[in-house]
């Protein structure tokens, strides 16, 4: 029980070099490209379900908006394998890292902000006053909305790192209390250890979850500046 509680979320390195590049690229092996006539079941799969959750994200959205879809299902599969791969024993999940989600982040609400500013720009400065304001509340209110408006980002790269680093630290406190109770009381081990296995299959759940909701915020934001 004297292992660092955080060890898990540094940064890996080997030699004294960060790998962390390769494994953030390791999940391309996981969707490999169809070359055949005829696909085997994984690719089959994989593929109805990628259209599947495209079809329902892009349902909202402008022909302009539209145009997005391949970086917001890139985005999903990405943060979604790399979460289900970071829940293997001994590995990393680069998305426990703040730095790496905002730099997720930022760039796309930019670009649907910056989208919204060029091609809707009365309704996106309306945004910043509702209609029927009083005279006096118009600066709070003006502050207020830009407030909420940079506060976008930063939420959404908090809500992931904050949900993934949950669970991994309970997961890790949880099989640390099963390992030692071993040693003092097998029936109180054994019930440490169904909790975790129901923790672990939570997990999963929460992985592909917060995948989609990234995602999904995203694809609203975009549909509110197209």
């Amino acid at each position: 029980m004297n292992e660092n509680l955080f060890a898990s979320f540094m940064t890996p390195s080997l030699m004294g070099i960060p790998i962390v590049m390769f494994i953030i690229m390791f999940p391309t092996l996981l969707l490999p490209t169809p070359n055949r006539l005829i696909n085997n079941r994984t690719i089959t799969i994989q593929q109805w379900l990628i259209k599947l959750i495209l079809k329902q994200m892009m349902m909202i959205h402008s022909i302009k908006g539209r145009t997005w879809s391949l970086m917001l299902i890139t985005l999903i599969l990405f943060i979604g394998t790399t979460n289900l791969l970071g829940l293997l024993p001994h590995s990393f999940t680069p998305t426990t890292q703040l730095s790496m989600n905002l730099g997720m982040a930022i760039p796309l609400w930019a670009g649907a902000v910056l989208l919204g500013f060029r091609h809707k720009t009365k309704m996106s400065l309306a945004h910043f006053l509702p209609q029927g304001t009083p005279l006096i509340l118009i600066p709070m209110l003006v502050i207020i909305e830009t407030i909420s408006l940079f506060i976008q980002p930063m939420a959404l790269a908090v809500r992931l790192t904050a949900n993934i680093t949950a669970g991994h630290l309970l997961m890790h406190l949880i099989g640390g209390a099963t390992s030692v109770l071993f040693t003092i009381s097998t029936p109180a081990a054994l019930t440490t250890f169904i909790i975790l296995l129901m923790l672990t299959m939570l997990e999963f759940a929460v992985a592909l979850i917060q995948a989609y909701v990234f995602t999904l915020l995203v694809s609203l934001y975009l549909h509110d500046n197209t």
